[in-house]
């Protein structure tokens, strides 16, 4: 028996997927699945539905070619409900939007507002510093320094780790708090420029601090090697 086997569907064979952003948590979309669609997204790796509209299976992306690629699948504590942790390309919503979730609750009178970006800060840092790589807009800080290129940026990185280090000895934490926020900015543009992928460094940091440190070791102190942290 499979685990599929195990999950209680409703009386039509279906269930609720949400579709989720692996990279950043976003919600994206909730969707519904029968079987054969958890099966066939299980075998291709890309997320599969089944359109209650239609009455058919349907591969997301199949005609826009917004595809989710599937990073992992997680079932509710109910068994009654699947969670899609997905890579997105494009965007998720037919809409255009980036999540279906895009309208805010917020009117008094019942109207929907646009809802704030909820993706972690650094994520959206990340968006704008690609954005700013790929289009060059005139005027634009960041654009200049890719334009003056690497040793450029690595003078930046030097002068406002510097600065930050400056600040935490003055004991001010509000310069503190905008020289490392410069510091992390220019780290990033650094990353870009290197072609290194932020989601590589959170990757970095997952491997030394997202398991339990085994015992005897000492937890906190990172190591290269990815032993003894």
């Amino acid at each position: 028996m499979s685990w599929i086997d195990r999950l209680t569907f409703d009386a039509r064979g279906l269930l609720p997927v949400v579709a989720q952003d692996a990279r950043t948590g976003e919600v994206l979309m909730l969707a519904w699945a029968n079987a054969q669609a958890l099966r066939l997204t299980l075998e291709t790796g890309r997320a599969h539905y089944w359109s209650r509209s239609r009455g058919e299976l349907w591969a997301k992306g199949q005609t826009s070619g917004n595809t989710q690629e599937i990073v992992d699948v997680r079932v509710d504590c109910d068994a009654d409900a699947v969670l899609y942790r997905v890579r997105q390309s494009g965007p998720a919503c037919h809409t255009g939007e980036r999540s279906c979730f895009h309208r805010l609750a917020d009117g008094s009178d019942g109207s929907w507002g646009d809802a704030p970006d909820p993706r972690p800060m650094l994520a959206r840092l990340e968006d704008i510093i690609a954005a700013r790589d790929a289009e060059r807009p005139e005027g634009s800080y960041t654009a200049y320094l890719f334009a003056q290129g690497i040793d450029k940026i690595l003078k930046k990185v030097g002068e406002e780790a510097t600065e930050t280090v400056i600040a935490a000895k003055n004991g001010d934490n509000a310069e503190l708090r905008a020289e490392a926020a410069d510091l992390l900015f220019h780290l990033m543009v650094l990353w870009r420029a290197r072609g290194l992928d932020a989601a590589e460094v959170w990757d970095e940091l997952d491997r030394r601090f997202g398991q339990a440190p085994r015992p005897g070791s000492a937890e906190g102190r990172p190591s290269r090697a990815g032993d003894g942290t």
